[in-house]
């Protein structure tokens, strides 16, 4: 990922937060015939201190459930259109449009599993996660065989990252009176996306 030196962040607290707002990651792996291969998957997301672990699954017949074990996970942060009108010095600087936002690159090792047990606890783990913020009321039963069955149909992986690149463009090369005009702007937009990046800008700004 293209990331000046502006632009960069190391403190994995952005990745916290990033992952508790949207855990739906994309997953990139490229075959022996250098062929890429994505899937867009629901993760599960634990970190002590600077080791990350990422668990989730696919459906069995996807590629990637016997694919390579090096992968690249990108995790999506919020974006927002940026109107070089919102600058107080959009004119004498010739300000030009741009977008602001924050995402994760992580590369490293998959590691797949797909014995019944640990399928099991992983589906009842996302279950409970997910479940909870979608308000339903739904849980995966171990001891329910047609439950049980279902586990056949797919293939858990766990995802160690050896690298992980944060990059949150926030206008950081402009003057402060600018990133706050940008603020007030998306703070007064309807959309989550706008608002969130507004958040990250405030935080940043003096």
């Amino acid at each position: 990922m293209y990331t000046p030196r502006a632009y960069m962040e190391t403190d994995l607290r952005l990745l916290d937060s990033l992952l508790e707002a949207d855990p739906f990651v994309t997953l990139a792996t490229v075959d022996e015939q250098r062929k890429p291969f994505v899937s867009h998957l629901p993760v599960l997301y634990r970190r002590d201190g600077d080791d990350v672990l990422m668990e989730g699954h696919w459906a069995r017949p996807n590629p990637q459930a016997i694919g390579p074990e090096e992968a690249l996970l990108v995790v999506h942060g919020p974006h927002a259109y940026v109107s070089p009108s919102w600058y107080p010095d959009h004119d004498a600087q010739a300000r030009v449009p741009t977008w602001n936002y924050a995402a994760a690159h992580l590369t490293g090792r998959l590691e797949r599993f797909d014995d019944e047990d640990a399928l099991g606890d992983l589906v009842a783990r996302l279950s409970q996660r997910f479940e909870t913020t979608a308000g339903g009321g739904w849980k995966y039963q171990h001891d329910r065989e047609d439950q049980r069955r279902q586990l056949r149909g797919i293939v858990g992986f766990r995802f160690f990252p050896s690298t992980i690149q944060l990059k949150a463009k926030l206008n950081q090369n402009h003057p402060e009176s600018n990133r706050r005009a940008v603020v007030a702007a998306l703070e007064a937009q309807e959309g989550d996306d706008a608002r969130a990046v507004a958040a990250l800008m405030r935080a940043r700004t003096p």
